[in-house]
C-alpha cells in the first residue's frame, strides 16, 4: 500500500521499489480492494524479496518491522514504520490501515520535495 501511495502522490518525482523480508505469494485481497477505493490499482504488483542491491540502490529505506533481517548500509536514510499488519484482516480492518500508510507517505514526500503539490 505505501509503494501505491507513493507513485500515486508522487508521481514521477520518486522512484519507488518495493520489496519484503517475507514477500507472501500474492498481494493481500483486502489491501487492493481498499487501495481499489482510493482510485488506485494494484492489481499489476506482485510481492518481490528484498535484495540487498534494491537498499544499495536506494536513499531512502522505509521498513515496516523488518528488523534485523533487513540490510543496512551506511549512508541511507532509513525509517521504521510501525503500522498494522494487514494479513488476515477484511477490508473494514484495513481501511484505517491504508488511511495511515497514507499520512505516512505524505509526511515522508513532504520532507523530500518540500513544496511539492499532491497529486491526490
Amino acid at each position: 500500500m505505501a509503494a501505491g501511495w507513493l507513485r500515486h502522490l508522487a508521481g514521477d518525482a520518486v522512484e519507488v521499489r518495493s520489496a519484503g523480508s517475507e514477500p507472501a505469494d500474492r498481494i493481500n485481497p483486502a489491501a487492493v480492494a481498499v487501495m481499489r477505493e482510493a482510485g488506485i490499482d494494484l492489481t499489476d504488483q506482485f510481492p518481490k524479496k528484498l535484495e540487498r542491491a534494491t537498499v544499495q540502490d536506494s536513499d531512502v529505506v522505509i521498513t515496516m518491522g523488518c528488523g534485523d533481517t533487513c540490510p543496512v548500509f551506511p549512508g541511507k536514510r532509513y525509517e521504521d514504520w510501525t503500522v498494522d499488519d494487514p494479513a488476515g484482516r477484511d477490508v473494514a480492518a484495513v481501511r484505517p490501515i491504508r488511511d495511515e500508510i497514507r499520512t505516512r507517505v505524505e509526511t515522508l514526500l513532504a520532507d523530500l520535495i518540500p513544496g511539492a503539490s499532491r497529486h491526490g
